[in-house]
């Protein structure tokens, strides 16, 4: 697939390996990312032989660091704000909606959207070395995806602890709450991953695509409408083009309040 330019497919059997890769900027979330992994999800799909997809991260420091805060501030008015949270949105939706059971392999830092990713994902292993948070508040945004999801999988408590304190919670902490199913060493991380993908790839496919869409049943589709809606909104605040130029400037943001 010579057309990826943000990830990269590895081909491990029946497990496929889906990797984020841009290392050096700590495997950042461009605007290519989000339409090729729809894609590389849906050729996996339908390529009969796939039966598990594993989600990880280029390099030793990161899962993925969240979306690439400088690309923020190019986006040029509401309209184009509000077609790249659609875009995003989307996307988490593809990965919880996929046939294949998709496998969160965190291997560092899974911050914002990465973190996000991991939500949307079925199934999380992560690295003794992985830290997870959704620090967006502190440019003046919030995880559109993730406060829909992260009540449901940590609790509202746990989330607001992430969302509205921006804390940081290590691979300990996040097992403990539910975020990550099994914590392993690090070097032994994609090897577990592919492990348990063959072990889900073992079992009948229908029973794995039904049993997953039973289990999901519960999700909302709907209420990405307002969230799309709230987060074009922040984008376009004050607050978050302060925030913006205070991560590229490397300064405390100063935001003024309501």
């Amino acid at each position: 697939m010579s057309d990826l330019t943000e990830i990269t497919l590895a081909d491990h059997g029946a497990v496929a390996v889906v990797t984020i890769d841009r290392p050096e900027k700590l495997n950042a979330l461009g605007v290519d990312f989000w339409p090729q992994l729809r894609e590389v999800l849906a050729r996996l799909e339908a390529d009969g032989t796939t039966r598990a997809v594993v989600l990880t991260g280029a390099g030793e420091k990161a899962f993925s660091a969240g979306g690439d805060i400088a690309g923020f501030g190019d986006l040029d008015g509401i309209a184009a704000r509000r077609a790249f949270q659609a875009e995003c949105l989307r996307t988490f939706a593809a990965v919880e909606e996929c046939a294949l059971p998709v496998i969160a392999a965190v291997n560092g830092y899974a911050f914002g959207g990465g973190c996000e990713l991991a939500l949307a994902c079925d199934l999380v292993l992560a690295s003794d070395r992985a830290t997870f948070a959704m620090p967006e508040s502190g440019i003046g945004l919030v995880p559109g995806f993730g406060v829909l999801r992260a009540p449901a999988v940590i609790g509202r408590h746990w989330t607001k602890w992430m969302v509205l304190a921006g804390e940081r919670i290590d691979a300990e902490q996040a097992e403990r709450i539910g975020l990550v199913q099994r914590r392993v060493p690090h070097d032994e991380l994609l090897d577990a991953a592919l492990a348990l993908g063959e072990r889900v790839a073992a079992a009948a496919p229908l029973a794995v695509e039904v049993g997953k869409r039973m289990i999901n049943r519960g999700i909302d589709t709907g209420e990405t409408s307002w969230s799309l809606d709230a987060i074009t909104l922040l984008q376009s605040s004050e607050d978050t083009a302060e925030g913006i130029a205070a991560f590229a400037q490397k300064r405390p943001p100063r935001f003024e309040g309501r």
